[in-house]
């Protein structure tokens, strides 16, 4: 079929035209697939069409193979399987042809498709004979051609596991993509697209890594590609070496004096794209043996399985002054957005990991430089100083640091207060928030903050929040982590004299006319939060009145009419901020009787303010408002169900947003929330709730994180309403049996899976535990007796997988006990039959977790009591 004018009318700058044109092409789509897909790839191949249509072409045909979705990938790899042959074979000949064409845009747009079919056939052991009939291209002659194929085997290994390509194939591709990176290919072109192909190619080399000839041979020609006179391809040599330090790191030891050469003389002398990357290597690096250090603590052997080779500690003599080098390279109007990634962000970055990864030794490195320039008259220089030292601020201990805090911290205010620069000022308001973050609060023996300079500090913050935009906003985050040292005091806070004051300060910053240009309200309401999370007990009141002043805030955002559409978005940004606001306030009254009973007078108002919320929907707002009824109900207990007829169907509206499966979550959470207040009260809703979870549970559109909560909920709904549970055992069990046997095994799982399925284990078990309590008692347990087999073969089947995590084995060792418990001597003889019980149960007495233990003494003695019946 001709479809070369409908692409180029789906490109047309006329909206009706490109309108028209793209139902077309989904209506060719839908009425007749194959044709459209091997029409699709004969535009691709064809010489005589224009590159627009044929670049649009290929983007179709990818997005006929592959989506982000789960579940749609799933669809579209089954719909392509099941496709003609001859047909398929002749759409891969097409696009196989097109990687000769001496179209650039068309050569590439035929890789990222092949790659595509590739990534579906390659697991079902179909298109054998790609590999061979890539590899024969690459010992062509016409640059262009190498270039193509090996942009494809670069993509092909991006979408393909390293298990579906067998290692005499592996070899082969790693051959062909290193002599394209050798320093005598004369194609620059080649070259690029070797490399950048190696970056992807490096997860499937792990036997030629274990080999040292073949790794000499690799790390050498990535060496030398980090010279090329080709910018693009210095950049793409340093991204592999990143990618080689996190992958082989345990096999640099022989390349890591070569590999700091390289990287150094990048840094201090090649372009910024190719610097960042050679900063990149040393922090990836860093976070290689953080991870060791971490897992391991600092008891290595000759045993190790990952050895450390502390190759940070012994490049710091040279490593430091490096990145303190890069501290010096800012641009007068730099961006001062945190999100810029720059030499000067990178460099602080790294010297951060540095710090993290050898602690104290990493202080006498850096003071002198923070010493020798933190009172230049070169703004540049006294920035750079300040960044260095809020760099290093965690990892070496409080007895290094301390000193060096005490006399910094006079220092820093008076900057803040009086450095001309902004940008000086806006590194030392984030350098105070790393100072109070990593080195105030319960846990440091030291108060850096004391009676004499509490006044002066919160006097500064306070003056500079009214300082430019950017240094105002991090003044919120050092008032954030100074709120949050305070935490854990019950009593009496150093901050309360100023409670107000800081208050007060937080929301004239909310309503600064520029407070909307960037982050400085989100920041403004965040620290508020914490500040009012962390506050003692004798603040109540002043937030009692804070209570009222958020509330008319809301109250106004909800009057704004006829709003331009990026109005509306701030509006709804607004609001989300303000329920989360009134979330933090509902938990921290919420939580003693006596604040409690003064609070429930607003709890109508303030309900009232979220059903307006929801009623002017927005899926922003929809979020934060949930989170804040979920807490409201929290509060109110079984009151909370006067205002159920009002929010039923906002709740039934958040249960079937599949699209933005957080809000659902988040529902499903409230739902939970709301039973626990409420507990039988909730009765009249269960069917419409039941129904909508179930219906959740079967749909293969939401998203898989939600399926765990959902179990969790059913465990809520049964705790809450007793035996009047009875009714849903009969579509509720089956689906817990199912996810169960789903989630029993884990072999072959990596650590994604196996954290998703604890998840989900922990889901269902939480739901068998509220509906074994929830019949606890009652003329109806009997109803659970044939569950219960399948119950203990659960547990069964998770001991001896040998995977469970600390909080599935403490829900799993309650769920037998509650078996015990509920269901008595009907339950004692299968539990004595069972395999592992026993076993589960003594691992669970000795354990060092307390919880686990607590558990499984309450079991214990269910267990025993249930035997003896």
């Amino acid at each position: 079929m001709e479809v070369t004018q409908v692409l180029l009318s789906a490109q047309a700058v006329d909206s009706t035209v490109r309108k028209h044109a793209e139902e077309t092409l989904n209506q060719i789509q839908e009425q007749n697939l194959p044709g459209f897909l091997l029409s699709l790839s004969g535009e691709v191949a064809s010489e005589e069409k224009p590159v627009e249509s044929r670049k649009l072409s290929g983007l179709i045909l990818k997005n006929a193979l592959d989506a982000k979705e789960q579940h749609k990938k799933y669809e579209l790899v089954q719909r392509w399987l099941s496709l003609d042959v001859a047909l398929k074979s002749q759409i891969k000949a097409y696009l196989l042809q097109t990687l000769s064409s001496p179209v650039p845009d068309a050569r590439s747009t035929a890789s990222q498709v092949i790659a595509k079919v590739a990534g579906i056939e390659l697991p079902h052991k179909q298109w054998p004979e790609l590999i061979g009939s890539l590899l024969s291209n690459t010992n062509q002659v016409p640059p262009h051609v190498k270039q193509a194929t090996l942009e494809t085997l670069g993509y092909m290994c991006e979408e393909v596991a390293s298990e579906v390509v067998d290692q005499d194939q592996v070899n082969k591709i790693l051959t062909a993509v290193v002599q394209g990176m050798n320093a005598n290919e004369g194609n620059n072109e080649v070259r690029l697209a070797a490399t950048q192909a190696l970056y992807n190619a490096l997860g499937f080399a792990q036997a030629n890594f274990s080999n040292d000839m073949e790794r000499n041979y690799i790390m050498r020609v990535v060496c030398e590609a980090t010279l090329s006179p080709e910018v693009k391809i210095r950049q793409a040599a340093f991204e592999c070496l990143v990618s080689i330090g996190s992958i082989y790191y345990e096999k640099l030891a022989s390349y890591i004096q070569d590999i700091f050469n390289v990287t150094s003389k990048a840094v201090r002398e090649d372009v910024e794209p190719v610097a960042l990357q050679a900063i990149e290597f040393w922090s990836s690096i860093c976070d290689e043996e953080i991870d060791i250090l971490d897992e391991y603590g600092s008891d290595f052997n000759a045993d190790s399985e990952v050895p450390c080779y502390y190759f940070v500690k012994q490049a710091i003599p040279a490593l430091v002054p490096m990145l303190l080098e890069t501290l010096l390279k800012q641009e007068e109007d730099q961006d001062q957005d945190e999100s810029a990634w720059n030499l000067v962000m990178a460099g602080g970055t790294c010297l951060g990991l540095v710090a993290r990864t050898v602690g104290d030794d990493i202080v006498p490195l850096v003071m002198p430089f923070i010493e020798e320039n933190i009172t230049k008259p070169d703004w540049k220089r006294r920035e750079a100083a300040t960044y260095a030292f809020g760099s290093i601020l965690e990892g070496p201990s409080p007895d290094k640091l301390m000193p060096i805090i005490n006399v910094a911290l006079n220092f820093m205010l008076t900057a803040l207060t009086n450095d001309p620069s902004s940008h000086v000022k806006d590194t030392t308001a984030w350098t105070l928030g790393r100072i109070f973050e990593f080195l105030h609060g319960s846990t440091v023996e030291m108060p850096i903050i004391t009676a004499a300079n509490c006044q002066q500090i919160i006097t500064v913050l306070l003056q500079s929040m009214q300082d430019a935009l950017n240094v105002a906003e991090k003044v919120c985050g050092a008032l954030y982590f100074l709120a949050q040292g305070y935490e854990d005091v019950d009593s009496s806070s150093p901050l309360t004299p100023y409670f107000q004051a800081i208050v007060q300060s937080l929301l004239n910053a909310t309503h600064r006319e520029d407070a909307g240009e960037s982050r400085l309200r989100t920041a403004a309401y965040e620290t508020l939060n914490e500040v009012v999370r962390c506050s003692p007990g004798e603040t109540t009141h002043l937030i009692l009145e804070l209570v009222q002043v958020i509330m008319t805030e809301l109250h106004k955002s909800l009057e704004s009419q006829k709003l331009s559409s990026d109005e509306k978005e701030k509006q709804n940004e607004l609001q989300g901020l303000l329920c989360g606001c009134l979330q933090v306030i509902i938990q921290k009254l919420g939580a003693s009787d006596g604040t409690k009973n003064a609070f429930l007078q607003y709890a109508d108002q303030i309900m009232n303010l979220f059903l307006r919320v929801f009623a002017s929907r927005s899926a922003t707002v929809h979020d934060e408002a949930m989170l804040a009824i979920g807490a409201l109900a929290y509060t109110t207990g079984p009151d909370f169900t006067k205002y159920m007829p009002e929010f039923y169907k906002y709740l039934e509206m958040g249960l079937q947003n599949f699209e933005e499966y957080q809000v659902c979550a988040v529902t499903v959470g409230v739902v939970g929330d709301i039973c626990r207040a409420s507990e039988d009260k909730i009765l009249p809703y269960c069917d419409g709730i039941m129904t909508q979870l179930l219906k959740d549970l079967s749909s293969n559109q939401l998203h898989r994180s939600v399926k765990p909560p959902i179990f969790s909920c059913f465990g809520d709904i049964a705790l809450a309403i007793g035996e009047n549970f009875e009714k849903y055992l009969m579509y509720a069990m089956p689906m817990l049996q199912s996810a169960a046997e789903l989630s029993a095994h884990t072999s072959g799982a990596d650590d994604e899976m196996i954290e998703y399925t604890n998840l989900l284990r922990n889901g269902i078990l939480e739901a068998y535990s509220g509906v074994l309590q929830g019949f606890k008692n009652s003329p109806n347990t009997q109803l659970l007796i044939p569950y219960a087999p399948h119950i203990l073969q659960f547990l069964d089947r998770m001991y001896m997988e040998k995977d469970m995590d600390d909080v599935v084995m403490k829900t799993a060792i309650g769920v037998l006990g509650d078996l015990a418990d509920t269901l008595g001597s009907n339950a004692g003889s299968l539990i004595q039959q069972s395999l592992s019980s026993k076993e589960f149960l003594n691992e669970c007495l000795s354990s060092d977790d307390h919880l686990i233990k607590e558990s499984a003494e309450w079991a214990k003695f269910s267990i025993s009591r249930a035997i003896s019946f």
